[in-house]
């Protein structure tokens, strides 16, 4: 009983902590889940070239598959492998879970339906501590691709639209990590109403507004630096801001302004390029 799954990441539009609405888009980085089930005497992670992290997430994702297929005694192997950067606002962990659980539900041959699946991993992300709303955006559109507009707190998607397939994505990646459970909530919940009007727009279809706003002031109540946001802007990119809770700068654009933008983002860090991604999880027996 084993299968395998990929996973993509996504970019933030809005974030959901301040008002747990929140806006999301597709990004072609991935993670890729190989599971097999059988009499191993418990669960087995193997998370490769990130050997260090926390491996509960993963656990706590098989567990919950485990328990829908009333398997609980059956042990696992989990081995994942990225491109994308943990703790840097880039939803590695909504790919992560995405991965494991379909991987999970496809070698178990469960038949459970894609929204299901997703909500394995958003609930495993909580019990985790790796996400305080359960980033249904991020999983939603880590699942299912394009861009969404979410209310995280009903988990219920507000809007779907297909992503523009011919837009890049310039993402600055600071050496420090940042994760989810050690953000201040607090400020962030002080920005709720200019939120609220980012996702407003973002339900508009007006994304690059929302996201721009969203950057600028998630910077300021999380005191990150907005000056590689206001000079990608000035460089020609559609939008900027901070994805997820940061580290990480992200900027949507044009072709045209790719070198312009790559060379600003490199004088800050490293520089990581994406399509947007607008396919959903692929899953396959192995």
């Amino acid at each position: 009983m084993r299968a395998k799954a990929i996973a993509h990441g996504a970019i933030t539009i809005v974030n959901a902590i301040p008002s747990g609405l929140g806006a999301a888009m597709g990004i072609d980085l991935w993670t890729e889940a190989l599971v097999e089930f059988g009499e191993f005497g418990g669960i087995e992670v193997e998370i490769m070239d990130a050997v260090e992290e926390d491996k509960s997430l993963a656990e706590k994702v098989v567990k919950k598959v485990l328990k829908k297929a009333g398997l609980n005694r059956l042990g696992a192997r989990v081995k994942t492998r990225s491109n994308i950067p943990i703790g840097k606002g880039l939803k590695s962990s909504s790919a992560a879970a995405n991965a494991i659980a379909l991987a999970s539900v496809k070698a178990l041959n469960l038949n459970l339906s894609p929204e299901e699946t997703v909500l394995i991993g958003v609930e495993a992300s909580i019990e985790a501590g790796v996400s305080i709303t359960g980033a249904y955006d991020d999983s939603y559109t880590s699942f299912f691709g394009g861009i969404n507009v979410t209310d995280n707190i009903s988990r219920r998607v507000l809007r779907r639209f297909r992503a523009p397939d011919d837009l890049r994505v310039l993402i600055m990646v600071p050496e420090e990590k940042l994760y989810t459970k050690d953000v201040d909530v607090e400020a962030l919940k002080g920005i709720q109403e200019v939120s609220k009007k980012a996702v407003a727009m973002a339900l508009n279809g007006r994304f690059w507004e929302a996201m721009t706003i969203n950057g600028l002031t998630v910077s300021a109540a999380l005191k990150i630096d907005p000056r590689p946001i206001i000079e990608a802007l000035r460089r020609g990119a559609l939008a900027a801001g901070v994805s997820g809770t940061g580290p990480s700068i992200a900027a949507v654009l044009n072709e045209n302004h790719l070198d312009e933008v790559r060379e600003l983002f490199e004088s800050y860090g490293r520089v990581l390029e994406a399509g947007v991604n607008n396919r959903t999880v692929e899953a396959f027996p192995v």
